[in-house]
């Protein structure tokens, strides 16, 4: 289009939406420095067009006058409110003095980085490197490092290197995965496709939730009973000899000690454990079997519930096994690389020549104590442990980026009691959350949509590349965290690690040796290292990362470390008498605990309410829409019922993300609870995530 002049300016720029950690691909369009609209990227099959209602409230979030718009420094006791402006050269020297000073007195392993993972962890994994501290953590574990280390365990590949073929599956099991209310837009197409063609879904959940709704079989189960009926189901696949014998005969290890150890896990038996009819287990694994190898068991997003939860996601990932659904259409694949094609990824900066560091981790990922968990991403919630016990060693410094501990891990006093010994709290984020509010500096970040960021490498059938683009200058005075790290860095003496002077100067940096340059994402944001799927074949071709290359049910990673592959099944603890197992969900407006001060969103949903079954409200004289005292042995709140039929009688149920206290942001303090404060700090100490569901509540009328 010609521009004549006094015509408004107009462009159209392909990125990638971070509303949350999806980053669906995005066209946002320009008008005068104005963005004017956000959409799904039309190029991108399965998106087209495409946004849920967080990627359409980024407009809120770019034009939010109550986000972060100037470092600030705290001059008072921490989370009082005493801020005051500060220049990026004060507070970026303010807090390279401090963290000299905690260096030279306590040792580099004293700093602890955390943060959301993004596009530049890697960036934040070299400014630690060079720091000399091997304390990194990021949010993956909280919510799925026992995923991780289940799919570890089978295949010597993490969970984020599997994929799965939703629109050519026949069967697709969820066990409390809630698809349509955890937005994935390519995710959900993807599934009312397979829908659209015959496919089956089921929904095995305590709450009638959503994507409960819209299943062809719900069942609710008894909370925390899942493992028990996943033994059934193998129960009855392997007395039925209903398995793929062919692929197990060829790439599996373990079979016999598996059939010996799932025989006396009868249906009938599950049926007094979980609620679920022993004649509807038959069925179902009959059923599903009918359609193997077009058969996806969903091994779980936030894969944090339970204390045995590596072994609940073991047994998942061990239904598809035995069905044959890996490296299969319709089921589960490994994610294929440029290297498939005899190409390079974008390169990293922690791929640097940096320096040792042999000082074991704050949480003692890779010891005795939690031997198996993914060091790539640690245990965050032994963090107030670690401080607390100094053990193994002090901890005084925190850099929180875009991460909450406060309200993204369990037990929130707990935490906060722990953060009082720290000499040294920065947040680099853009809103004020909880952790910026009890923060000594913050040091803001420019949000997606001001700011050029480093390339998403997207592996799958079809590799290809995603560049997240600047649209807009930034609003205030905040900065990419690239940047702000590179600038400490420079500060700390050790800026020679970071070969950039801008985001741009780093992604052409990354992408040498690619074949690709900075200009081939304009047209359409993405570029593809080939246009053909990539199964490897499943005769001869399966290249597994095991010791064995085999898929291992016996699994010399869990066996060398001690742990049995197959424990015995333990029942799931009784409540007692008013008491509740605490559960925690999403819904489709809010991201965890970072979009609740969104104009758009509050406006949707302002706070969370707690779901409780009828007959239990009424024993309890509480009734719908009244507020209810709810505690644990850790806290308590007050919060709006919402009574029900919909939700198993003995659990209840809220939003996690609620209860704010950072009193700047308006529009979120204060309202609801935050689960973080009810939750115990307990965790699967096999597979790393904490156990978000195994608290127990008392709920009475406020």
């Amino acid at each position: 289009m010609r521009l004549e002049k006094g015509m408004p300016m107009k462009k159209d720029i392909y990125s990638l939406c971070f509303m949350c950690s999806v980053r669906c691909p995005i066209k946002v369009s320009v008008e005068n420095g104005q963005v004017k609209w956000i959409e799904g990227n039309p190029h991108v099959p399965g998106i087209e067009g495409s946004l849920c209602p967080r990627g359409a409230a980024g407009l809120a979030l770019l034009n939010d006058s109550e986000r972060l718009q100037t470092p600030m420094i705290q001059t008072g006791p921490r989370g009082s409110g005493a801020w005051r402006k500060a220049s990026w050269d004060e507070a970026l020297d303010l807090v390279a003095e401090r963290l000299k000073r905690v260096v030279e007195t306590h040792g580099p392993h004293s700093v602890v980085m955390g943060e959301r993972t993004n596009l530049g962890t890697h960036v934040s994994k070299t400014f630690m490197k060079a720091l000399g501290s091997p304390n990194h953590f990021t949010h993956d574990a909280l919510c799925k490092g026992s995923v991780n280390t289940a799919c570890r365990s089978l295949f010597g590949y993490t969970d984020a290197q599997l994929g799965m073929d939703y629109k050519n599956a026949r069967q697709i099991v969820l066990y409390g995965r809630n698809i349509f209310e955890s937005i994935e837009v390519k995710v959900v197409q993807a599934v009312l496709d397979a829908m659209s063609k015959g496919a089956k879904l089921t929904s095995i959940d305590p709450r009638v939730s959503v994507t409960s709704t819209k299943a062809d079989r719900y069942w609710m189960i008894r909370p925390g009973t899942d493992l028990a009926l996943n033994y059934a189901l193998m129960h009855v696949i392997l007395k039925e000899n209903l398995y793929d014998a062919k692929f197990v005969d060829r790439w599996v290890l373990g079979l016999p000690e598996l059939r010996d150890f799932v025989r006396p896990y009868t249906p009938e038996w599950a049926e007094k454990e979980t609620g679920i009819p022993a004649d509807e287990i038959v069925s179902f694994a009959r059923e599903v079997s009918k359609d193997k190898p077009h058969v996806i068991f969903h091994m779980g997003y936030r894969g944090a519930h339970h204390v045995n939860e590596i072994y609940l996601r073991r047994s998942i990932l061990m239904l598809n096994v035995l069905l044959g659904s890996i490296e299969s259409e319709g089921g589960y694949f490994f994610k294929k690389g440029p290297g498939e094609v005899g190409r390079k990824p974008a390169r990293k900066l922690n791929e640097q020549d940096l320096p040792k560091v042999d000082v074991v981790r704050f949480d003692k990922v890779g010891t005795a104590d939690l031997p198996l968990p993914d060091a790539s991403h640690g245990v965050p919630q032994m963090l107030p442990f670690a401080i607390l016990n100094e053990d193994p060693y002090p901890i005084k410094a925190l850099i929180a980026n875009r991460i909450d501990p406060l309200m993204s891990m369990p037990d929130s006093n707990f935490t906060k009691e722990a953060l009082k010994k720290l000499d040294l709290i920065v947040s680099i984020d853009i809103n004020y959350s909880d952790i910026a509010w009890y923060s000594d500096v913050i040091l803001p970040e420019s949000i997606y949509l001001e700011r050029t960021d480093c390339p998403q490498q997207a592996n799958g059938l079809k590799p290809q590349m995603f560049l997240r683009k600047q649209a807009v200058p930034p609003r205030y005075d905040t900065r990419p965290a690239g940047l702000i790290l590179k600038q400490l860095a420079e500060r700390l003496g050790f800026g020679q690690y970071f070969p950039y002077e801008s985001m741009e100067d780093l992604v052409r940096w990354q992408l040498e040796g690619t074949g690709f340059t900075l200009e081939d994402f304009d047209k359409k944001g993405f570029v593809s290292y080939t246009d053909k799927p990539l199964f490897w074949d499943r005769n001869e071709g399966l290249k597994l990362k095991t010791p064995s290359k085999k898929i291992e049910l016996v699994s010399s990673l869990l066996e060398d470390a001690g742990y049995r592959s197959f424990p015995a099944y333990e029942a799931t603890a009784s409540r007692e008498e008013g008491q509740f197992r605490l559960t925690v969900g999403r819904c489709a407006l809010h991201t965890h605990v970072s979009t609740q001060n969104n104009p758009y969103l509050r406006e949707l949903v302002p706070e969370n309410v707690l779901w409780i079954n009828s007959r239990s409200a009424a024993s309890l004289g509480v009734r719908d829409g009244g507020y209810v005292e709810i505690a644990s042995k850790c806290g308590s709140g007050t919060i709006k019922a919402y009574v029900t039929d919909l939700i198993h009688p003995e659990s209840v149920f809220m939003l996690h993300g609620f209860g704010h206290e950072a009193e700047w942001a308006t529009r979120c303090f204060s309202k609801g609870v935050s689960d973080s404060v009810l939750q115990e700090n307990i965790s699967d100490k096999v597979g790393g995530s904490p156990a978000l569901h195994d608290t127990f509540v008392s709920v009475k009328a406020a």
